[in-house]
């Protein structure tokens, strides 16, 4: 057997010692929750909120974020038709089995770590930041637990958030500034 199919077989073993079956039914709905909070929809139209009721540089990130948040879903979907994974059984989440029946990388975790990266760069409290990256964690375990994703998307997925977010943060002054000269009226 080869070394690859050992790794898959032991993420799939360690995936379902994961899952949190229907009989916990108060766990399950935080961690349904915590799924959700993640949901692109959810965080592009909160960041179309915020850029039009704000100004200045709160604006700007808003729009920035909106912006690489768009392009690390299409880098996580490209990567998934790729590989095209099938997500493991389960009932719950049909959204998502329908919608993106591919399982690796997930997109939630890597959402999720981006964001608690980008939030390094930002004039936050220091409380806040670790309670992004809690919240990052509690994502991608969640995503496991209610058997929509495997072990290995996740963790994949939490290392392309890592890097996304760091070239966030790397590219954000050079966003801004070719921003405010291409698309005055944005910014």
């Amino acid at each position: 057997m080869s070394s690859l199919k050992k790794l898959l077989q032991w993420d799939e073993k360690f995936s379902r010692e994961m899952i949190l079956d229907e009989k916990h039914k108060l766990p399950r709905l935080f961690l349904q929750f915590i799924s959700h909070s993640c949901d692109s929809w959810y965080w592009l139209v909160g960041l179309v909120l915020v850029w039009a009721f704000t100004k200045g540089e709160t604006r700007q990130m808003a729009l920035f974020l909106a912006f690489g948040l768009g392009l690390l879903a299409v880098f996580v979907l490209g990567v998934k038709f790729l590989v095209r994974r099938a997500r493991p059984e389960g009932e719950w989440g049909q959204i998502y089995r329908s919608t993106d029946p591919h399982s690796f990388p997930s997109g939630h975790a890597a959402r999720a770590m981006a964001i608690a990266v980008i939030s390094l760069s930002l004039d936050l409290a220091w409380w806040i930041v670790l309670l992004l990256f809690v919240w990052a964690v509690l994502v991608g375990l969640s995503r496991i637990s209610l058997s929509l994703h495997y072990f290995s998307d996740v963790l994949v997925g939490w290392l392309i958030g890592l890097l996304s977010g760091w070239l966030a943060i790397l590219l954000f002054p050079v966003f801004v500034r070719l921003g405010n000269q291409v698309f005055p009226a944005l910014f």
